[in-house]
């Protein structure tokens, strides 16, 4: 039915505040604080309506609502539910409306298609709401929440709608009491809480769904300080929590620093370790990145994170990284320098951190390596030999040629130079030079054009007094700019020298990086790789106790190249044939090596790995049949022998129906003999390695029937089977798989109460399937959980016609041998609960 638009809002409204109840899982309480928060506000004389409140039945929630005044729900032209009426709240317009679920998607033929748009419509009309939200329901975590809990989240909010609201307020409830308020009865009708407990309402699945919480609610926290700090100009450190930040320069020392970071920051309960590398702009840096990558790994390793930062001057980029991250403690090393260095050069990265470090303490670290020195490269200028001999020749021939082209007399009076265009014509001949040689090289031009110019083009030409002052001065400045230019130019060109061995190193070292990542075969790759990257004839991985394996190049030179040895391991080298290569390649070098012996442990685990699979897989499956012929074995022997003993015995005079009762004793007991031959059968043949697990897609829908019909002694009234037709198919052999639930149901019917009858329930969880079997019987204690699963264990019963059933052991190990898991849990209320989880089965099609 058509519903009245409600009249226009009033110019200038307040627009209205919105308040959330954030809760960590359902049945936390969020709909009773949302009503107690209401009932609060209507006492203190606030204009109230509960616009639409959730209260699933449940009583005390229900309570909350007498004495409020409840606005009627919409009832829509489509669906049979009952919606927010959006026109009836703004036409009341309260001062605030109780709106709960705010993730809600609203029924066909509303105002909006999600309830938090009907609560942003309110809020524009100057109307405060007060709303409630799951943590499983903001859109950025809805595919985490699925992992964890295998349920899709259908109903999402943006995370910006909550994050827009003027207060949040968690309401958070530990699992084992949120679990107890389910068990009592508080939630969930009685109907469904054994499924609930069993499937969303685990004790791991809530523990996660907290801490999402937690983390979430953190951040919004932090988000809001760090907005008040900016508002109000704060740019000190606040030192709500410990963040520790330890500067790495790639050095030896850098583990040291980082295990005393990650120890100060560990002393506060929730501290932050942060490790940055500042690296010059100037591209100079010498840190090794084999060594950065190192410290890197043992950082994350420890829980911390890791930054790379690009600054000029390394204690303001430290400083102003710290304080960005609102750091409260600096870690810092020792100098390397050595005592003469520390008196005749200028302070060190430390001394000036402390210096401009203000209200963030620093610690100065010494370790190993602290006053020692530190190794710098052999000097050199980096030129090859043709210009190291070329620049000298340049720097003498060029400013003499420049002076016989400029004096000749044609050239001369065609271009009518003055002096300051003949000094600039030599001053080009200087920055060529610098190009060609070096500052050295250019230095010796300098010179030479200096000493030319005065000859030849200096009033009086042709001797080396000056007659003006002026000139003097010119040829001075002109000696200077030549010597100055000339040393910018060749610093120029090592710095574009070195950024180009920079980019080149990065782009070797990434596309190293990509191509282990694609590649499926680590070993050979990476040897490919490193003898194209290198140049090289060949390059061969060579174990000392194996032949090499050897990635030979297109074109072996005949003679004896030059061979470069980097170890792998502890037992492998790698081996270069080719060119010798120079000093700055090593670097590189080492990374690939690092790389190669990574790839080398994990091809040699997998290989163990693979090799040791089937073994352990005939282990457990040997160990679990023979524990079921331990067990097994006594009853039908015992019962058997009777039964004939008794048919012999000459001294009781049996009747017909006796007779055909031992009889059919005595066939009962030989046919469950007969399966344990068959057992030991299928024993000697995983012995001979001539049986293996026949897994493929089983379902639970058709193995449980044949189970329960196992078992005569269990009537079908005392098991509750659950959900079984709702989960995929399992990757299982059909036969362990009906011997494993049989097992299992048989214990849980054994010990459970009369009138409580056993639940079988199924579930998905990620990529795996769960069966459930519980039972409220008098339970395990957590001590006692293992101890139930060794073979002929009894948890102390002297009575071995009682309690718990060495069937146990037998099942754990079917069902590890299926690749699976069995675990107890303790049922809520009372009882044990036994989960087998076991691979999900791929799909016929091969679709996810």
């Amino acid at each position: 039915m058509a519903q009245a638009s409600a009249p226009p809002d009033p110019p200038g409204a307040r627009p209205g505040r919105l308040k959330v109840y954030l809760g960590a899982a359902p049945g936390v309480g969020k709909t009773y604080r949302m009503l107690d928060e209401g009932w609060r506000r209507a006492l203190r004389g606030t204009d109230v309506v509960v616009a639409l409140a959730e209260c699933h039945h449940r009583p005390h929630t229900e309570e909350m609502l007498d004495g409020l005044e409840i606005i009627p729900r919409a009832r829509h032209a489509y669906g049979e539910g009952t919606e927010l009426d959006l026109d009836a709240v703004r036409r009341r317009h309260p001062q605030v409306a109780l709106i709960d679920e705010l993730a809600h998607t609203n029924a066909p033929g509303a105002a909006h298609p999600k309830r938090w748009q009907d609560v942003e419509e309110l809020l524009a009309a100057g109307i405060d709401v007060i709303t409630t939200v799951n943590i499983q329901h903001l859109e950025s975590l809805n595919d985490v929440v699925e992992k964890i809990t295998g349920v899709p989240q259908r109903e999402t909010v943006p995370d910006e709608v909550v994050r827009r609201a003027h207060q949040i307020e968690l309401v958070d409830m530990a699992p084992e009491a949120l679990r107890r308020r389910m068990a009592h009865g508080n939630i969930y009708p009685p109907e469904k809480i054994d499924a609930a407990l069993s499937h969303y309402f685990r004790p791991g699945n809530l523990t996660a769904l907290r801490e999402l919480a937690l983390l979430w609610m953190a951040g919004h926290v932090d988000e809001r300080l760090q907005r008040y700090r900016a508002e109000h100009g704060i740019g000190g450190v606040w030192e709500t929590r410990e963040r520790v930040v330890v500067a790495l320069t790639g050095g030896p020392e850098g583990e040291t620093l980082i295990r005393r970071a990650a120890r100060i920051a560990a002393r506060s309960a929730g501290g932050d370790l942060l490790a940055v590398h500042v690296a010059r702009s100037d591209g100079l840096a010498g840190a090794s990145p084999a060594a950065l990558a190192a410290q890197r790994r043992l950082v994350e390793s420890m829980g911390g994170s890791y930054h790379t930062v690009v600054g000029e001057h390394v204690p303001a980029a430290l400083l102003a990284f710290a304080r960005a991250e609102n750091a409260t403690q600096l870690v810092v090393g020792v100098s390397r320098r050595g005592r003469l260095r520390r008196v005749t050069s200028a302070r060190g990265v430390g001394e000036t951190v402390v210096e401009l470090s203000g209200d963030i303490d620093v610690h100065m670290v010494t370790h190993e390596r602290a006053g020692r020195g530190r190794a710098r490269p052999a000097p050199g200028s980096g030129l090859s030999p043709a210009r190291r001999l070329g620049g000298p020749v340049a720097g003498f021939l060029l400013p003499v040629l420049l002076t016989l082209l400029l004096r000749r007399r044609p050239v001369a009076d065609a271009l009518s130079l003055n002096l300051t265009s003949e000094a600039l014509l030599f001053l080009a001949a200087v920055v060529g030079v610098a190009c060609i040689g070096g500052v050295a090289s250019a230095l010796l031009a300098s010179v030479t054009a200096s000493l030319l110019l005065n000859y030849y083009f200096i009033p009086p030409a042709g001797r080396f007094t000056i007659a003006e002052a002026n000139n003097v001065l010119a040829l001075m400045v002109f000696a200077l700019v030549a010597v100055t230019v000339a040393a910018v130019v060749d610093r120029s060109l090592r710095l574009s020298r070195s950024a180009a061995h920079a980019t080149a190193e990065a782009e070797t070292l990434s596309s190293l990086a990509g191509g282990i990542l694609r590649g499926e075969q680590a070993v050979p790759v990476l040897l490919e790789r490193t003898r194209q990257t290198f140049g090289m004839d060949s390059a061969e991985l060579r174990p000392r106790e194996r032949e090499p394996l050897r990635v030979p190049g297109a074109a072996e030179a005949a003679r004896e190249p030059a061979v470069t040895r980097v170890p792998i391991g502890e037992r492998d080298e790698l081996v270069l044939r080719g060119r010798a290569l120079p000093a700055t390649e090593h670097r590189v070098l080492t990374a690939f090596a690092a790389h190669l012996t990574a790839a080398v442990e994990r091809a040699r685990l997998a290989e163990a790995a693979a090799e040791i699979e089937p073994v352990r897989a005939a282990d457990r499956m040997r160990t679990a049949l023979l524990a079921a012929v331990s067990h097994d074995l006594r009853t039908p022997l015992a019962g058997g022998w009777a039964a004939i003993s008794s048919l012999r015995s000459r001294d009781v005079d049996f009747s017909a129906e006796d007779r055909e009762e031992l009889l059919a004793t005595a066939e009962e007991s030989m046919a469950k003999l007969s399966r344990l031959v068959d057992n030991l059968l299928d024993m000697s043949r995983i012995q001979a390695g001539a049986l293996t697990l026949h897994l493929q897609p089983t379902a639970l829908a058709e193995v449980l029937p044949q189970a329960l019909d196992s078992l005569p002694d269990t009537p079908a009234a005392g098991v509750r089977v659950q959900d079984v037709e709702d989960v995929p198919c399992v990757l299982a052999d059909p036969p362990l798989l009906e011997r494993v639930v049989a097992n299992l149901v048989a214990n849980a019917t054994r010990h459970s109460p009369p009138g409580h009858p056993v639940t079988v329930a199924a579930s998905t969880l990620a990529a795996r399937v769960e069966l459930r079997v519980v039972d409220r019987g008098p339970g395990i204690r957590p001590a006692d959980r293992e101890r139930a699963f060794a073979p002929f264990q009894r948890l102390g019963d002297t009575d071995n016609t009682t309690g718990l059933g060495l069937g146990l052991a037998l099942s754990r190990g079917l069902t590890e041998a299926m690749g699976g898991t069995l675990v107890p849990e303790e049922t809520p209320g009372g009882g044990l609960t036994m989960v087998v989880s076991l691979p999900a089965a791929p799909p016929p099609d091969g679709r996810a």
